[in-house]
This record gives C-alpha cells, structure tokens and sequence, in this order.
C-alpha cells in the first residue's frame, strides 16, 4: 500500500474516532422475556406487525411465544420465514411488499443475524421506499427513522440486536452490500436465554466464535475508547468460559444466558470501535459462496490475527490475560501466541475446522477486491493491508486436499 493511501486511510480513521462522542448512537431497551412485549405493543400503540424470521426458526417452535403474545394482545401478524442464512435483497423485498400488503407498523425479527439484518434492511425499505437496498450500502446513508423494531435473538453469536449493521446479499452480483447506519439500531431486544436451548451444537459453536470475534476485532482496533475495550474484555472471558459448555449441554441456563450478554456486549463494542480484516474476508466468502458468517470469521481469526505480527501483540495480550489464557507477566508476544493458539484449540474442542472447502482459486481476486473495499478506509484495523494481502487469507484457509 503507497503511503498516501495508507496516510488517507488513517485520517479517514481519525475523522470517524473524534467524531464517535458526538454520533446519535444509542442502545436498545432490553425486555427479559417474550412475555413483556405486552407492554411494549401497548407503549408503542402497535397494531400490525411483520414477524421476520427463517424456516428453522418456525420449525423448533421458536416463534410460537411470540405469536401467542401477540394474539392476547390484540395485535395483528404475518410471518416471513423465507429469510436465507445469507439474507438476499430478494428476502428483503419479499418480506417488504408483505409488509406494505398488510399495512405493518412493527417489525420484530426472530432468530440470528440473518433474520435481524433483513428485519432492518426491509425497515431501510420502509423509510426509503423509492431506494434500492444498493442505493443505501454503506455508512450513515439512512437518516430517517425506521418503524418499531424489535430483535428477538435465537442465537447468541452475532450482536445484531445493538448493532447499527444490515449485511445483504446481492445473489446475482455475488457480493454483499454492508448497511452502517444509526437508525437501523433495534429499539428493543428481547434476551430470553430458553430461546437459545434449541440452537445445536455446531450452530451454538459458530454463532460464538462470531461474538469471540467481534469482541476480538473492537479491542485491537484503533479507534477503542475506555467503555469499548471494557466491554471486549468482558465478551472474551464469558465466551471462553461458557462456550464449550453450552455446546455440550445446551440447557445449561447459566451458560446460555451469559454467552447472550457475550454477544450483546460484544455487538455494543464493535458498533462503536468497528471491526476489521476478519469481518471484510468473511464477509466475501459469503458473499461469493454463502460461507456463513460465523463459521468463516472463525475459521479465518487466526490467520489474520498473525498476520498482524507486533502491531496486535500488546492488545491481544491483554485479550489473552482476559481468557484465562497467559499471564500479566508474560511479553506481549509471547501472551499475544499464546491467546492465538488458545483460539485455534478452542475452534477445534467445538468441532470448528481450521480451513474451508469450496474455495476456488479464480474467485480469490475478486473476493480479495471485496475484502480490501469494504474494509479500506474505513475499518481501523491495527495494520493496514492491500488487496493482494488480503487475498493470501483466502490461499491460506482454503482446503484443497480433494
């Protein structure tokens, strides 16, 4: 990278970190269970709304509370279950024309980030129905407000019930569109930990790695403050106590419930201190082969994570002293290999792989263009890469063995 770019890059970075305390960021109002949106519809005088969710979802019973909440108080529903673990920009339109159909005034989406990400791009749609989910990638392009939203997670992994993000698959281009916008934040979320009990094994496992990562990517960025790096560290201690656990015995209430705040506390940080490389390659990999999202930030965290080299160490040390995993006293190398290591050992007690299958080597160019677009100059990652550096993660965790 030629050192304008990198010097661009690095004010465009400083620009956003002096702008953050004046930001209309703000966090959802927490309900503990389904049972107290009755209050909720009431406050927000709710009368119609679209239930967003997947197909998984309905199957598991996972949204049966909710309707029964919804039916004792008098509030009109419909459902969308056809959102994709990759949510297109045809889910969105879909669940948007059901929402004009049936004169909506309330989204509540239901399940992971996939369900939450297209409850907020079809609330983009309503406030700005005469744009295209293309018209509105980026950052801060939504200003005005949309309707009621409600998050109900099902899994606890992904921090999309606080976070200011929508990542939308455009199927037909094969990239996905990454909506960064304050007004997209839910205004409320239901943390409900007896919703996760259904959520198996491999899922629980990737879904927290995503926490792990975000967590990860806030607190060795360069535009951290005082709460931010507080709440990294409080993530990354509570997934790597509780994670194993809850994939063994998933009716552990304890584990299920701290592996939630995990995730919310996780989805604070890295809405306000942003995430990095990880997230950028991750998100191409869905993007081109609907990798999902957990499993490739997972996969790809350790690589890049060395890449970083001496520019991480002293941050990831301090992550590793979080996790249990190396003493204060150690060098910032040696506690920063160490909490590496410490990743790929915990990838691989929870059934994670350390490569992925399917990747082609003709696709890695654009992947890697992707990848560097999205993240340059926007992500203040803590070492700035090209897109010819970005494209050796993708040679790097790619199984070619068959």
């Amino acid at each position: 990278m030629n050192i304008a770019y990198k010097i661009f890059c690095r004010a465009f970075q400083a620009a956003f970190r002096l702008a953050l305390p004046a930001l209309p960021y703000r966090e959802p109002e927490i309900v503990n269970a389904c049972s107290a949106l009755k209050s909720v519809f009431a406050k927000e005088k709710i009368r119609s709304v679209l239930v967003v969710t997947d197909k998984g979802i309905v199957n598991n019973g996972l949204v049966a509370p909710l309707e029964k909440v919804l039916s004792e108080s008098g509030v009109k529903f419909t459902v969308y279950s056809d959102t994709q673990p990759n949510p297109t920009v045809r889910n969105v339109e879909a669940a948007f024309e059901l929402y004009r159909k049936n004169n909506c005034d309330c989204l509540i989406a239901v399940g992971g980030g996939s369900s939450m990400d297209c409850a907020k791009a079809v609330g983009a749609r309503v406030a700005y129905p005469k744009k295209t989910i293309g018209q509105m990638k980026g950052v801060l392009r939504i200003l005005r407000s949309l309707p009621t939203l409600i998050a109900v997670p099902t899994t606890a992994g992904t921090g999309s019930e606080v976070t200011l993000a929508a990542i939308i698959t455009d199927s037909e281009k094969q990239h996905k569109y990454a909506l960064m916008s304050f007004p997209l934040i839910p205004h409320y979320a239901v943390l409900d930990a007896s919703l996760t009990y259904s959520l198996p094994p491999h899922l629980t496992a990737t879904t927290g790695m995503d926490a792990l990562t975000h967590a990860v990517e806030a607190y060795i960025g360069r535009s951290t403050t005082k709460e931010t790096r507080r709440l990294a560290l409080e993530a990354v201690k509570l997934v790597f106590d509780n994670i194993e656990l809850a994939c063994r015995d998933g009716k552990n209430h304890q584990a299920r419930e701290n592996m939630l705040h995990a995730a919310y506390k996780a989805g604070i940080a890295f809405s306000k201190s942003y995430v990095g490389y990880i997230h950028a390659v991750a998100h191409a990999l869905g993007g081109q082969y609907g990798t999902p999202h957990g499993l490739a930030n997972a996969v790809i965290m350790p690589y890049v994570l060395e890449a970083y080299g001496e520019s991480a160490y002293k941050k990831l040390h301090r992550l590793g002293v979080a996790a249990g995993v190396c003493g204060e006293n150690e060098s910032d190398k040696a506690g920063a290999e160490k909490f590496i290591e410490a990743i790929k050992a915990l990838n691989k007690s929870i059934g994670i792989p350390d490569k992925l299958a399917g990747i082609r080597r003709e696709d890695i160019p654009v992947m890697a263009a992707h990848a560097a677009g999205e993240a340059n100059p926007l992500y203040p990652v803590p070492k700035l890469m090209t897109k010819n550096e970005l494209a050796e993660f993708y040679t790097q965790c790619a199984d070619w063995s068959n």
